[in-house]
């Protein structure tokens, strides 16, 4: 089993209930692939330390992930990388 800890920043310009969905369907894209979310922190609304596509803050959210194979980890960075709600991500491998 392997252990990952994705990080991912959520555009500030959409409401409360909006961040919350785009939250949902990426949880349930790990989730429909096979990970397992042993943890999940909503860190806030946060200023970035430079500018990313024109935006200055974001919705900072931190998983922490178990997964058998990388099916859902690679499923979550192709989607991260597409979508137009998500600013920034980073999923890093946890070494045991």
């Amino acid at each position: 089993m392997r252990e990952y800890e994705i990080m991912f920043i959520v555009k500030p310009t959409l409401g409360e209930d909006e961040v919350k969905n785009v939250v949902k369907s990426f949880t349930k894209v790990l989730t429909d692939n096979g990970a397992k979310i042993t943890s999940e922190k909503e860190m806030g609304q946060k200023e970035l330390a430079y500018e990313i596509k024109d935006f200055k803050s974001g919705y900072y959210y931190v998983l922490t992930v178990e997964a058998n194979d990388d099916k859902a980890i690679k499923e979550f960075d192709r989607l991260g990388l597409i979508s137009r709600d998500v600013i920034r991500h980073l999923i890093t491998k946890i070494e045991k």
